[in-house]
């Protein structure tokens, strides 16, 4: 529905603001639609690299981001083999 209620020119710039860990399965989305848009990722959850190892506060801090990172993975899946996406894992062009 987006891409009709926008109607996208060719040349015309597009970007797709959303959560980070929501990125990939979005990006698929508008892909599948032929919605070509650039990722302008928000609300990260982590700094980097250095939070590998660095241990979290409480345990229910992990439970909440492995909840989170399960969610978006069982999304791509679903996405994908359901067709609205159009890859598994969108990676950026």
């Amino acid at each position: 529905m987006s891409k009709a209620i926008a109607d996208p020119k060719p040349g015309e710039r597009w970007l797709l603001v959303t959560s980070a860990h929501h990125m990939p399965r979005a990006v698929g989305a508008f892909r599948r639609a032929g919605f070509p848009v650039e990722a302008y990722p928000v609300d990260w959850r982590t700094r980097g690299p250095e939070d590998l190892a660095r241990p979290f506060r409480i345990a229910s801090d992990g439970l909440k981001r492995t909840d989170t990172a399960v969610h978006e993975w069982i999304g791509l899946l679903v996405y994908w083999l359901t067709g609205r996406s159009s890859e598994f894992f969108p990676a950026p062009r």
